[in-house]
């Protein structure tokens, strides 16, 4: 028993150093997870009474644990890299077309295919929840995952619905009586201009002329004049009344009519195959002091059509199409995966596990939600691989396979004694 008891050493330190240079072979390689041998006894069948005087028969690899400990995580600068703070591991499709088909991963470090598609080193598809809508705000569907494509082709034009306009208007301005004429400077006290947008992207010239009229204390009134200014010598009215909006200022100069601050625009007709324009002009914020002319905040919320800039994703794993435009749109929503015993899922190479028995069902959720950690873009997880440890480890797996090399010889030597005996 004595050779076979040497040899199961042996087995088990060659095995054990195996795994050992596996780890330090993958120390530099993103994700990895290093594995421990570990070790059982090994005991022959004992005769009933036996057992106390049993000797041992060796000893066999149980398993061969990986240890799921969090790796360092180094900055790189670049958006598509994406570290896992945390449980959980990237879902992936084994190809772009076979999303039904996952693989899970540590290894972050994705890129764009010649087909927009986000992927991996090996043609592995990142997976996602698909977005409900065009914000993030209107959630991602559950219902299945997708990949994430970078196809999106122009960013999407937004028609201009409302303008926020904060000004002041000076209160010590003298009234002016002569009709008002868009044409004719003398005509009204102040203007200010801001672009808006109709439903293809086109920009439009939106300005407001300000008149003041006669004051009538406690209160004073100015008459707001809206036109589109497309062609400068032949600006279209767009106020709902042919006599303007008129804005209303107590004597302390808040805005008291109109009432809600909103004064409507009648519809703007482009000209062009784009839907009409109809917004509102929002002046809550406006007042009347003896101060200067001054506007303190002028927004509207049209954009432009936009091409694609770049690409950014949150630590909650959202991913967002940038546009040119001002405009992010969310392309989908990183899917997370955990397992309740992850040593039981299976080596695939590559970086990858696949799912089996012994690892459970996959949970699926969302980056920085329940067990599961959150993303940090721009960054890697490295190896978890402690090349020191492993060094040590390794010098003393070579003790033991010396040790029993040395066992093996020394039964060799008594026998040969046996053996010579006359």
């Amino acid at each position: 028993m004595g050779f076979s008891t040497a040899l199961s050493g042996l087995n088990a330190a060659s095995n054990n150093l195996t795994v050992i240079g596996n780890n330090i072979a993958n120390a530099n390689t993103t994700g990895f997870k290093e594995s421990r041998s570990e070790f059982v006894d090994a005991y022959a069948d004992s005769v009933a009474g036996m057992s106390k005087i049993q000797p041992g028969t060796g000893v066999r690899l149980a398993q061969v644990a990986q240890q799921f400990n969090q790796g360092n995580v180094e900055l790189t600068g670049n958006t598509l890299d994406l570290a896992i703070n945390g449980e959980g591991f990237f879902t992936l499709a084994a190809s772009p077309t076979e999303t039904n088909s996952h693989l899970f991963t540590r290894a972050g470090a994705f890129h764009v295919n010649k087909e927009g598609i986000i992927t991996n080193s090996q043609g592995q598809a990142l997976l996602a929840y698909k977005p409900n809508g065009a914000t993030a705000a209107a959630g991602f569907s559950t219902g299945g995952l997708t990949t994430v494509s970078l196809n999106t082709g122009a960013g999407k034009p937004v028609p201009t619905t409302k303008v926020d306009l904060d000004i002041n208007l000076d209160a010590s301005s003298p009234a002016i009586t002569a009709p008002f004429d868009p044409l004719d400077s003398t005509t009204y006290t102040r203007e200010t201009s801001i672009s808006i947008y109709d439903s293809l992207g086109i920009s439009h010239k939106l300005t407001t002329y300000f008149v003041a009229n006669a004051a009538t204390p406690p209160t004073r009134d100015w008459t707001a004049h809206h036109y589109i200014t497309d062609d400068p010598l032949a600006p279209v009215s767009v106020d709902a009344s042919p006599a303007g909006a008129t804005l209303t200022f107590d004597s302390t100069g808040k805005l008291t009519a109109p009432a809600n601050g909103q004064v409507a625009l009648a519809p703007f007709v482009t000209g062009s195959s784009a839907a009409n324009i109809a917004a509102s002009v929002d002046y809550s914020g406006s007042s009347q002091l003896s101060t200067a002319f001054s506007v303190d905040a002028i927004k509207q919320d049209g954009l432009p059509a936009g091409t694609l800039t770049d690409v950014s994703i949150d630590k909650e794993g959202v991913i967002f199409a940038n546009f040119s435009n001002g405009n992010s749109t969310p392309l989908g929503k990183v899917a997370m995966t955990r397992f309740t015993n992850p040593q039981g899922l299976t080596k695939l190479g590559d970086g990858a596990w696949g799912e089996s028995a012994a690892s459970g069902t996959p949970i699926i959720g969302n980056a920085g939600e329940g067990n599961f950690g959150t993303l940090q873009s721009g960054a890697l997880e490295q190896s978890n691989v402690d090349i020191s440890k492993q060094l040590v480890n390794l010098i003393l797996a070579q003790q033991t396979y010396q040790a029993n090399s040395q066992t093996i010889q020394t039964e060799k030597s008594a026998i040969d004694t046996i053996m010579n005996m006359r």
